[in-house]
């Protein structure tokens, strides 16, 4: 694991008394097992029940021990080739590695800093194929991967939802993750949500962190606080005389809790043909099925965007190499949005920016 890197090759070689080597060290273990704290206080991973900038501290630490073992590896490798080089070269000195530790604490900051943050209002463009006149300009915010939480509480989910009803758009839609906790742990954190408007509504479906952590209770939850829910289920959306259907599927983990799998054709069963289909997956990798089923828009979450440079090539492969964006699919649009939270177990971000998502819809000529 990257602590036990970071302890032995280096930390244990600097200059420094024995005992206060221990005791980082020790540090460093505890931070190292953030999540095994987080089901000890919960019961659950994905909810880490402690004072909000105890998880700040942890998610810190734990980026800084992670950058730092990334430093070592390469340090490693760029003195494994010194020492091939014909002569030898001297060990490491202390202030390289005093200034790898600077640079490991300031990028896990900054990392921290950019996952916890507000996010702020990214506009995008959407063409879609037969889009009806009346939808022409039709404006909708994406929220998705809130992970409402210890440390996205309610003073976060109040700015969200202050910044979403300010923009004044024809729909509200949530693609998953909403929350990170059960019921009797987020009630009070999630009230905000309950103030979200937009003229045609607020729809939702369902992401995987719901099936973790009390699905049914929080859909019913959900729908009570005005949301419609669309798990396997599809509305029609009119405008003088246009449409559109919107379509949401369950989760892919939903099976592994004894609830229904992910069913497009289920989903879009009754829909009127030649409308545009928008489609709320939380998950993207299943985009190809989605166009050939002819979905006109597919809006997707769940890898928050890869969340560091390189993490994110792993996090694409994992997702059909859908991470971050958008991208046209057999005449299809797919957008996967990086996420308006982030789970609380790895906050982190580089490169990888939260979203207030809207997108606004034309024609395609």
């Amino acid at each position: 694991m990257p602590s036990t890197l970071v302890i032995t090759r280096f930390l244990w070689p600097l200059p420094w008394p024995l005992v206060a080597k221990i005791v980082i060290a020790v540090l460093m273990l505890v931070a190292s097992q953030f999540q095994y704290w987080s089901k000890l206080s919960s019961g659950s991973i994905f909810a880490p029940e402690f004072p909000r900038a105890i998880v700040i501290l942890f998610n810190w630490a734990g980026g800084a021990i992670l950058f730092l073992a990334v430093m070592q590896l390469l340090a490693d490798v760029a003195l494994t080739a010194l020492w091939l080089a014909p002569g030898r070269t001297a060990p490491m000195a202390a202030e390289i590695r005093y200034a790898m530790a600077a640079i490991a604490i300031i990028l896990a900051g900054v990392g921290v800093y950019n996952a916890t943050r507000v996010p702020s209002l990214k506009d995008v463009r959407i063409e879609i194929s037969g889009l009806p006149p009346q939808f022409e300009g039709y404006t909708l915010v994406q929220l998705t991967d809130l992970h409402i939480s210890r440390l996205f509480a309610t003073a976060w989910t109040s700015a969200v939802v202050d910044r979403t009803n300010a923009l004044d758009v024809d729909l509200i839609v949530i693609t998953g993750d909403v929350i990170d906790g059960s019921l009797a742990m987020r009630r009070a954190n999630v009230e905000p949500l309950r103030d979200l408007r937009a003229r045609d509504g607020v729809f939702m479906s369902p992401g995987n962190h719901e099936y973790f952590l009390g699905y049914q209770d929080w859909i019913r939850h959900f729908a009570e606080m005005g949301m419609h829910i669309l798990a396997n289920d599809h509305v029609v959306l009119q405008r003088r005389g246009g449409s559109l259907v919107l379509a949401g599927v369950t989760d892919s983990t939903a099976p592994a809790t004894g609830m229904p799998p992910p069913d497009l054709a289920a989903a879009l069963a009754g829909a009127p043909v030649g409308p545009p289909v928008i489609l709320l997956d939380h998950q993207p990798g299943p985009a190809r099925m989605a166009a050939s089923r002819g979905v006109a828009l597919q809006l997707s979450g769940h890898t928050h965007g890869g969340m560091l440079p390189g993490l994110d090539r792993l996090v694409a492969m994992g997702n059909s190499g859908f991470v971050s964006g958008r991208y046209t699919i057999d005449g299809m649009t797919l957008y996967v949005n990086n996420g308006t939270g982030i789970w609380p177990g790895f906050a982190m971000r580089l490169g990888r920016p939260a979203e207030l998502t809207r997108i606004t819809l034309h024609k395609k000529f």
